[in-house]
């Protein structure tokens, strides 16, 4: 009897914990629904011919300007960086043992967003041996997106396998490209980039100089015998060859590339590199003080120090075991890397501000965000979590030290569990980010709402999807502008809108398989260009400052009538059976078929949680739940349209 009754009460223990869960978890549902989730009336006149007009006369103060982005280490030839150091690194060398093919085993418990992959790259008979393993642990997917990677056991089986002789690269789709290592050879033939950025008739360009090239050793005895002025002086001839295209220059300080030897040493775990680098921005700045219109000291820091630091999958990191169990502590390396890098932006800031005319400096920081979502009742908490450690730390610690707010926006991840969910619903970049130009509009909403106080703007520092097909790229992009737009309607300060990026490059550690461009690249070719139609898209928006309702219509017909005939693009990621994404890319890709999810600005339905006890509720509750029906213009918009080419 007694045991019994022993059991009885560790029932009904266990029945008011699960209770208790259930319910804390639910009611912090509610909360984010209700703050992030919950449908808004797009502020855009659909019926309108013009669907939104910017103001692109530069002249004004309230005009508004467009650009294309890029960065050294996606396209300078004849550098040695981490990066190219990274790439051509043997992992199989280092110890003489063949690597199993699996991902990389960092595990982390912390979050962060945005879109390279993970050290590792995976190949087709890679991907079919994951296939049949089990037991996975789940740890923070990439690191970049907020959550590591799988760590796969194997399977015990009663015959042992041979161990597999295949080695995987620290970056995908390098190795088997042809000269991967001369990029797009920017830095011996800028004209090629900078002529076809000017034909779009893009305002402005962004650039970065690579701390590299300029301080290619570690200045023990003095800048003298460390710097590189030859580098320093061609940098200076590249942005007068910017200017002299008509265009304004936004500089790039420090934009993921770590000088190899700073990362021998520990890299932004060490306050001497503040001193370092801020000898490398006084080198810059007075060089280059009258030629630069916007000043960017970091492009998305808590990305590279995550990826960097806490997971050892970019160049420079080396974490070991202890720093990636402790990396999200309040002490631990991830808070001690963004301090050091917090301290180094405002010596920029302030030394810009004194050398430059003063009207003239404007200086921020280009901020990584993406749209994270629950996929389950209990992946709530994990959503919080990352938000907490990505969205504003950085910007709340420096943000008396900043003229504008650079947002660098893709898309969104939908989480589950400790892994990022692919919903088959939804659409993705070749790179696995979901497409969701709501999610830019949200994010503006919410950053103006914290940090309208400053009375500074914004600028899209960085907005793209990664599609050799070029379907997904035209709707994309004019979804993604109707977004800014409409927050501007809202009251937003939006300055401009940098796309990315000219032409396919090597894309961190994907590579080159996402491809990223408005032009594509025939690497085979002499780097052949080769104009996307989204290229003629993107030229005729900039030129006109329009959105028309044909060209939308136009776009967005011919992405459903590739997904109405079942046609398949490139996917360069892999998924496991329960739908979560690998992090490594791949060095070939999979296929994945277009949906027909209306994912337009002011179209996207959230759909509810996805888990067992979420979806088993709205089963017993969907009679007594009455549905609102959303207006629709479009489709009567749509089947009036007599559509016409762009060119």
């Amino acid at each position: 009897m007694a045991i019994t009754a022993l059991l009885i009460t560790a029932s009904k223990l266990a029945g008011v914990l699960v209770t208790l869960t259930v319910t804390a978890n639910a009611v912090s549902f509610v909360r984010y629904r209700r703050k992030h989730l919950l449908p808004f009336e797009s502020p855009i006149d659909e019926s309108s011919d013009e669907l939104a007009v910017f103001n692109v006369n530069n002249e004004e103060e309230d005009g508004f300007f467009f650009g294309l982005a890029t960065a050294p280490a996606h396209v300078e030839d004849k550098l040695d960086d981490a990066w190219l150091l990274f790439a051509e690194e043997n992992i199989c060398d280092k110890s003489g043992i063949k690597h199993e093919a699996e991902t990389a085993d960092a595990v982390m418990g912390s979050a962060a967003p945005d879109g390279g992959a993970q050290q590792g790259s995976l190949s087709r008979n890679q991907i079919n041996k994951l296939r049949r393993k089990k037991s996975r642990k789940i740890a923070m997917e990439a690191m970049i997106r907020g959550f590591t990677m799988y760590h796969d056991e194997e399977e015990q089986e009663e015959v042992d396998a041979p161990p597999v002789e295949e080695c995987h690269h620290n970056v995908a789709a390098w190795h088997n490209v042809p000269h991967p290592e001369e990029r797009l050879r920017f830095w011996s033939d800028p004209d090629t980039e900078l002529k076809l950025a000017k034909d779009t008739g893009v305002s402005v360009f962004r650039m970065g100089v690579d701390w590299t090239r300029i301080m290619p050793n570690e200045p023990l005895n003095g800048l003298n015998e460390s710097v590189n002025f030859a580098a320093l002086e061609r940098y200076k001839w590249i942005v007068n060859r910017v200017r002299s295209y008509g265009m304004k220059v936004m500089l790039t300080l420090f934009h993921h590339s770590l000088p190899p030897w700073a990362g021998d040493y520990g890299g932004w775990k060490l306050e001497k590199t503040v001193d370092y680098f801020f000898d490398f921005t006084r080198l810059v700045v007075d060089s280059m003080k009258d030629m630069v219109d916007y000043w960017v000291t970091f492009n998305e820091p808590h990305v590279f120090c995550m990826l960097t630091y806490c997971a050892g999958a970019w160049p420079g990191g080396h974490p070991d075991l202890l720093e990636i169990a402790t990396s999200a502590l309040p002490t631990g390396v991830f808070n001690l890397a963004m301090h050091w890098i917090s301290v180094a932006h405002s010596k920029a800031y302030n030394y810009i501000h004194e050398q430059s005319n003063l009207s003239k400096a404007i200086v921020g920081v280009a901020h990584h965000v993406s749209f994270m979502r629950p996929y389950g009742l209990f992946d709530v908490p994990a959503v919080a979590f990352s938000n907490s450690l990505t969205l504003f730390p950085f910007l709340d610690t420096i943000c008396e030290k900043m003229d504008f707010i650079g947002v660098n926006y893709y898309g969104q991840e939908v989480v589950c569990g400790t892994g990022l969910k692919l919903v088959e619903t939804d659409e993705y970049s070749e790179s696995g980010r979901g497409v969701y130009p709501d999610g830019l509009y949200r994010m503006l909403i919410q950053f103006h709402e914290r940090y309208k106080h400053l009375n500074i703007p914004f600028i899209i520092t960085e907005n793209g999807v990664s599609d050799e097909t070029d379907l997904i790229r035209r709707p994309y992009l004019l979804e993604h502008l109707l977004a800014i737009h409409a927050a501007m309607i809202m009251g937003v300060p939006v300055l401009g809108y940098l796309f990315w990026t000219i032409s396919d490059n090597w894309e961190w550690a994907d590579g080159y398989g996402p491809k990223f461009g408005l032009v594509a690249v025939d690497r085979a070719n002499d780097l052949a260009r080769n104009p996307r139609p989204s290229y003629h898209l993107f030229t005729k928006v900039v030129t006109t400052g329009k959105i028309t309702r044909e060209d939308r219509t136009h776009a967005w017909n011919e992405l459903q009538a590739a997904a109405k005939e079942k046609k398949r693009r490139q996917f360069y990621r892999a998924v496991n059976k329960h739908g979560l994404m690998y992090a490594g890319g791949l060095d070939e890709p999979i296929s994945r078929p277009y949906t027909e999810r209306d994912w337009r600005f002011g179209h996207y339905e959230m759909e509810g949680l996805q888990d067992p006890l979420s979806r088993l509720s709205r089963y017993f509750l969907h009679p007594f739940v009455v549905q609102k029906k959303r207006k629709s213009k479009s489709k009567k918009d749509d089947a009036e349209l007599v559509l016409q080419p762009l060119i």
